[in-house]
């Protein structure tokens, strides 16, 4: 099914897009033909992505500075990007998280993962939807969530709540809206090694080989197993999927629920405080 046409003619805008899962999308979607805008806060990022992915696969891809928290920026983003014509696709994938005992959270914290991870993805749906809807055409929106928004999971809970919102705005919409060619799909993607993410939520080696040894298939993914499965619900011919949550985890959501919860006996004190927010 990967030809190398498959997206072909597709305007592509993967939030988070300069590192880690949205970086990988990119360059696939690129190799498979598509037209890519990846959006952001860091600039230098988001340039040394265009000019990496550029260079490895020759496709047309372009950079936003965004912050998808701020609705007024993020609707001068999308006006900006459908001036050289609309969009195709967007994926929602800009999002943060970190290991914390939620008593040690401040309202801060919860506001900044909620307003990136739920906001962010509303405000871009929103921005994007709107236009699809006002044009009379259609228009795909993927948003990556995780193995617990049906469950919660302990010492992660902003994140819970903000990809449990998420994950119910894709599914309303998918009905809200499939009527009129608007498809609404999401990926649940259980422990994939990305720059940084492992750092803030498996602090020692010993964890990571605990959560590999839980895993029925006793590995992580990989970043090229979640840009292949992205490209596939992005194209024409996932035409049929909608408002589905596609669990991609080696089956370890079966083994039981609550991704970190076993954490809160490991970790030390020393740790925990290690692993406290900053406070914004």
């Amino acid at each position: 099914m990967f030809q190398s046409d498959l997206l072909r003619g597709k305007r592509i805008l993967i939030t988070g897009g300069g590192t880690g899962l949205g970086k990988a999308a990119a360059g696939r979607f690129l190799e498979l033909g598509a037209e890519v805008y990846i959006c952001g806060r860091r600039e230098e990022v988001l340039a040394a992505t265009e000019q990496e992915l550029h260079a490895r696969t020759g496709g047309p891809i372009r950079w936003r500075r965004c912050d998808v928290r701020d609705a007024a920026a993020v609707e001068e983003m999308i006006a900006g990007i459908w001036a050289d014509g609309p969009l195709d696709v967007l994926v929602n994938n800009a999002a943060g998280n970190f290991l914390a005992r939620t008593e040690d959270l401040s309202l801060g914290a919860f506001q900044s993962v909620i307003g990136i991870v739920l906001m962010g993805s509303l405000h871009t749906t929103l921005a994007c939807g709107r236009r699809w809807l006002a044009a009379g055409r259609g228009g795909s929106v993927l948003s990556v969530t995780t193995t617990y928004t049906t469950t919660g999971s302990a010492y992660v809970v902003p994140s819970a709540v903000a990809k449990a919102g998420v994950q119910a705005l894709m599914r309303s919409l998918a009905v809200e809206w499939g009527n009129r060619g608007i498809r609404m799909n999401a990926i649940a993607p259980g422990p994939i090694r990305t720059e940084g993410a492992f750092s803030r939520l498996l602090p020692r080696p010993e964890l990571e080989q605990a959560a590999k040894e839980r895993n029925p298939l006793g590995r992580f993914g990989t970043v090229e197993e979640f840009a292949n499965l992205a490209a596939f619900l992005v194209s024409d011919g996932s035409g049929y999927i909608n408002g589905e949550v596609v669990t991609m985890d080696g089956g370890e959501f079966l083994q039981g629920a609550g991704e970190f919860t076993a954490l809160g006996r490991q970790l030390t004190e020393k740790e925990w405080e290690m692993m406290k927010p900053k406070k914004a």
